[in-house]
């Protein structure tokens, strides 16, 4: 922040800037007197003032670096603080990791013995199933099998009976020589015996 003197010796700066230069010059300017004895005199009255200020500011100086570097001090304290929590803080932070990522591969390793296990066991009931599916099938087979050939001794038998049976019958029927109907007929109206011949 400017002082005071600074900011009057730029209004005497601006105030001159805005004078009229005299007729037939480039270098000299017309200058309103009163005005310019109200800026100076304020200079002149502000000036002690500010001088006491700096004599204060320089006398006081070892005072201020002082201040200045017990604050520094303490910021730089501060910042160190904070830099070893911080590390402390990724150790953790690191640490913690670590033991996530421990946990997360016992878990996969854990999930993928049950997997495993599943799997076998699936297989192991898979086979079994064959196994005893392939065993009532083999039993069912063997009944099939000796019931198809019982019954196909029986059947063979029974074709056998009939057979034996059809040759007697047609053995006798034979055997009868019943005349045909036309000579049946000739015999009832001619009273021909058609058997003796």
């Amino acid at each position: 922040m400017s002082s005071r003197i600074e900011q009057i010796i730029e209004e005497i700066e601006e105030y001159i800037d805005s004078c009229k230069f005299q007729p037939l010059s480039t270098t000299k300017i017309i200058v309103n007197k009163d005005q310019m004895d109200e800026l100076l005199r304020e200079l002149r009255m502000k000036t002690p003032d500010e001088i006491k200020r700096y004599q204060k500011i320089i006398a006081n100086k070892d005072a201020i670096i002082a201040d200045a570097q017990a604050k520094a001090e303490s910021m730089i304290q501060e910042a160190q603080i904070t830099t070893k929590e911080l590390v402390s803080e990724h150790e953790i932070m690191q640490r913690a990791y670590a033991q996530a990522n421990d946990i997360v591969l016992a878990a996969t390793e854990q999930a993928q013995q049950i997997l495993d296990n599943a799997t076998n066991d699936a297989n192991d009931i898979r086979i079994g199933a064959m196994q005893y599916t392939n065993d009532l099938m083999a039993t069912a087979e063997g009944i099939i099998g000796h019931t198809l050939d019982s019954y196909t001794t029986k059947y063979d038998g029974l074709v056998n009976s009939l057979r034996e049976c059809y040759e007697i019958v047609r053995s006798n029927r034979a055997e009868l020589e019943i005349p045909e109907k036309s000579e049946r007929g000739m015999e009832a109206e001619f009273g021909i015996d058609v058997l003796a011949e």
